[in-house]
Parts: structure tokens; sequence; C-alpha cells
């Protein structure tokens, strides 16, 4: 029955923190797609530095709904040193779509919205499964294990006297 209740408490913090995450990616994925559009198309930037901008954008925004709101019951191990690691990880994150959109424009010659945005979407749905992974790795760090309460009680036993 133990074993059944620490799998079921498991599986139910990484359900919550999955979807916080979603949530908080989410809204990244609102201001990195809209802001790689506007810097694309509106302001005239190239495909891949128009990535970059809207990427750095959204991921600082990312980082402070994750540490704030998704990740705030996990050890912190100082914010310089996650900040700094959250955004070499994104880096890593960012390649996947720079890629692709880079195959698609230079390689296959596509250079309108559309098909940008479709190597955008595919580009970023790798790019995050890989974050996901790397942000509760090395980012994000499980707060130490508590050992349960009935494992740290002293153990009653018959008591006797002399």
């Amino acid at each position: 029955m133990q074993f059944l209740r620490r799998a079921y408490e498991r599986f139910a913090t990484l359900l919550h923190e999955l979807l916080k995450f979603g949530i908080v990616g989410a809204v990244a994925f609102v201001i990195d797609f809209g802001g790689t559009n506007l810097f694309r198309f509106g302001v005239g930037l190239g495909p891949l530095t128009s990535k970059v901008l809207a990427t750095v954008i959204a991921a600082t925004f990312a980082y402070l709904g994750n540490r704030f709101w998704t990740y705030r019951h996990r050890e912190q191990s100082g914010l310089a040193r996650e900040y700094v690691l959250f955004f070499v990880l994104n880096g890593i994150g960012l390649l996947p779509p720079l890629i692709v959109i880079g195959f698609v424009t230079y390689s296959l010659g596509l250079h309108g919205p559309l098909f940008y945005n479709i190597a955008q979407i595919i580009g970023t749905v790798l790019g995050t499964l890989f974050r996901f992974w790397s942000y509760k790795k090395w980012v994000f760090l499980a707060a130490p294990a508590q050992p349960p309460v009935e494992d740290i009680a002293p153990q009653a036993g018959p008591l006797t006297t002399r």
C-alpha cells in the first residue's frame, strides 16, 4: 500500500509540474512565435536573427515563470547560477528551431510566412522536449527527499522495567 501511495504522489507531483510548465510554456510560445513573426515580417530582420531575438525575450519570461511558479518548491541553487544555466540550455534548445528554419529557408528556398511558421513549430516542439528534461535535471533541482514521518518516528516496543 505504501508503494502505491508513493507512486501516486510522485505521479501527481509530476503531472502538477507538467501542467504548470505547459502554461508557462504556452505563454512563452506566444511571445516567441509572435515576436519571431513581428521581427521577421514586421521589422524585416532575417529568419534566424528574428528567432534568436524572440527566443531571448520568451526565455526570460519562461525562466521567471518556471522559477517562481512551476518549480518554486524545488531547491534554489542561486539565481545567477540558475539563470546562466537556464540560458545555456535554452541556447541548446534553440538549435532545433534554427536548424529547421535554416533548412526550410536556405536549403529548400521556402521564404513565405506559412513555411517559416511550420518550420518554427516543428523546431519548437523538438527544442521543448529537450528543455523540459534539462530544466528538471540541471536547473530546477529536486528538493532533498524527506523521509516519511513513520520512518523517523521512534519504534515503540514493549516497555520493560528492571
